[in-house]
């Protein structure tokens, strides 16, 4: 028995949900996009699959086994991520979503989430140091000044400089408005930052040249809470008169992090301002803009966190496939002698739900990523504006939702390869834990819930969720076509479900704590709809084009798994009253 699979990257659905979910070709007519024909995102996909199969992807158990290391005041990432980082510069794979101007590719986002899908997929701990680089030059490129795009883009872009971002303090951690962090004006104009800042991911490693820290940090004077917060670039070295690294600033990491998972991936507690009187940093967008600034880069990151939960999920449903395919056990049902458990219908019913979950969250994550490039490049300003909507809408929703369920996803991977998925040997457990903190990290799934019905569903007076509730409907029809009745009367009812639920918790508005109770079951039923619909969509797609395995597993989503969803409503109606009932000594 093979034990650990190796990953295949899943060309065929990725290129089925770009083509029929995400509109690649509507995309790629527009004019920033037009030199991304249909060819080209095929060569590019083609390309990455092979790099990550042969190059990321093997260092997967490998890194974890050695994780990374703190030695002599320098982070060690483990054997071959030095190489294969150096290799992905080379190829140009850092920048296929950044403009021309900075030295990307300038591909739709789509193609860019999916390059991103592959590399995660492939070993989720040395993907998230490319993760945090984008989100930050996004930051940068939104935020920034002329000479401060100049002087880190173009090396940001690359991925020759990696970056990071420095928000949580060891009494700060989703209340960013507590943070103590300060940071001087100094006669250069510069600032010298001085404090602790924890959980900061590739803070300091070996691969890349420069490290740029995008680091929250409070000037004196300003307000209290989180409207005094203003961001600043630190850069590990201050960038010389070429433009090349220079002299180290005063910052450090102190310690690493002994994590459940990601244990390849440096988890940093940095120092600052320990040595030589304070990190030289520069102010980014204007002073007290801080948490604007953070949001630029964490709504970025929030939908590759997402991302992450489907990945690792991808990879769990890989192997315990392999799995169920090679272990012999029991005797199915007319069976003479042990059968692969791939022929007990329990064991389909465990696969096929993982299959349709990753098809699920991925159709709703690649439609997500075409409201961005819609909102951002479509012609017409009205429907710029339709499409930052949703894309506002979805962002907590597939960042919660995703991560949720890839981690109940890499779980029943666990469980498909019964006692032997427990065992390390077998790397099904590895999954399950890199997976655990997409949940945590970069908002947890909570504040996630909080955002979608305090801020989101608000939006244009409350009329604009239900008008996307109403976009999905179509795609009941859809099912009708086909003859799925009862998947069709599923989605019917989740969509009922998911407006009534849409309309209590808007008018509760008067009690900010009915509407707080409701937030994650809320959470969790608009995803599961809206990847019903999706599902819906692909289903039908694929009746058109004679692909049988994409219908049988959204028809098993629609029929077997959306049903939960509509069971969510009366925890959503159920107020805060339950929740307060025991007082806090009880617990």
């Amino acid at each position: 028995m093979s034990g650990i699979s190796d990953y295949t990257a899943p060309l065929e659905d990725i290129r089925f949900v770009m083509d029929h979910i995400a509109g690649l070709d509507d995309l790629t007519a527009l004019e920033y996009y037009r030199h991304a024909d249909r060819d080209l995102v095929r060569s590019v996909l083609d390309e990455g699959a092979r790099f990550v199969q042969d190059l990321v992807a093997p260092l997967n158990r490998t890194g974890d086994l050695e994780g990374s290391s703190l030695l002599d005041g320098e982070v060690r990432t483990p054997a071959g991520f030095r190489d294969a980082y150096r290799r992905l510069v080379q190829a140009g794979w850092g920048g296929i979503d950044s403009p021309f101007e900075w030295g990307g590719h300038q591909m739709p986002r789509v193609v860019g989430l999916a390059v991103e899908e592959l590399f995660t997929s492939a070993n989720l701990s040395f993907s998230i140091c490319m993760l945090l680089t984008s989100a930050a030059a996004r930051a940068v490129l939104v935020h920034g000044t002329e000479e401060q795009k100049s002087a880190y883009l173009p090396k940001m872009v690359t991925g020759e400089w990696s970056s990071t971002m420095d928000l949580t303090e060891p009494q700060a951690g989703s209340d960013v408005g507590a943070l103590k962090m300060r940071a001087r004006p100094a006669e250069d104009g510069a600032y010298r930052l001085e404090g602790t800042k924890i959980f900061i991911t590739y803070g300091d490693h070996d691969m890349a040249e420069n490290v740029i820290h995008l680091t929250l940090a409070r000037i004196p004077g300003s307000p209290p809470g989180t409207k005094g917060i203003s961001m600043f670039i630190v850069p590990k070295h201050l960038p010389d008169a070429g433009g090349g690294p220079g002299r180290p600033n005063d910052l450090k990491a102190v310690s690493l992090e002994h994590k459940l998972g990601i244990r390849a991936s440096p988890t940093c507690v940095m120092s600052y301002g320990e040595d030589a009187g304070g990190a030289v940093g520069f102010l980014l967008g204007g002073a007290d803009e801080g948490m604007r600034n953070m949001f630029t880069m964490m709504n970025t990151a929030r939908i590759s966190v997402g991302l992450q939960g489907m990945a690792a999920a991808e990879r769990a449903y890989q192997q315990a496939a392999a799995f169920a395919r090679e272990r012999r056990q029991g005797r199915a049902a007319g069976a003479v002698r042990d059968s692969l458990i791939i022929e007990h219908p329990d064991v389909r019913r465990m696969l096929l739900t993982m299959r349709s979950n990753v098809e699920a969250m991925r159709a709703l994550l690649y439609r997500t990523a075409m409201h961005q490039d819609l909102s951002r490049h479509s012609p017409e300003e009205g429907n710029r504006r339709w499409h930052d909507r949703c894309l506002a809408l979805l962002t907590p929703v597939v960042k919660a939702w995703c991560t949720d369920l890839g981690v109940e996803t890499a779980s029943i991977g666990v469980q498909v390869h019964g006692g032997m998925g427990y065992i390390e040997e077998t790397g099904a457990a590895q999954h399950l834990r890199d997976a655990r903190i997409t949940p945590i990290y970069e908002g947890t799934n909570g504040i996630q819930a909080i955002d979608l019905v305090m801020r989101k569903l608000p939006m244009d007076g409350g009329r604009f969720a239900g008008e996307y509730i109403d976009s999905l409907r179509p795609a009941v029809r859809g099912c009708e076509d086909l003859g799925w009745a009862e998947a069709a009367k599923s989605l019917s009812a989740a969509l009922e479900a998911l407006a009534e639920a849409t309309g209590h918790l808007l008018n509760e508005a008067g009690d900010p704590n009915r509407r707080l109770a409701g937030a994650t079951p809320y959470c969790t039923m608009f995803g599961m709809t809206a990847g019903g619909a999706m599902m819906a969509e692909a289903g039908a797609a694929a009746a058109a084009a004679g692909n049988h395995p994409k219908q049988v597993t959204a028809r098993f989503y629609l029929e077997q798994i959306l049903p939960q969803a509509a069971a969510l409503l009366p925890a959503v109606r159920a107020g805060a009253d339950g929740l307060f009932a025991m007082d806090a000594a009880s617990f």
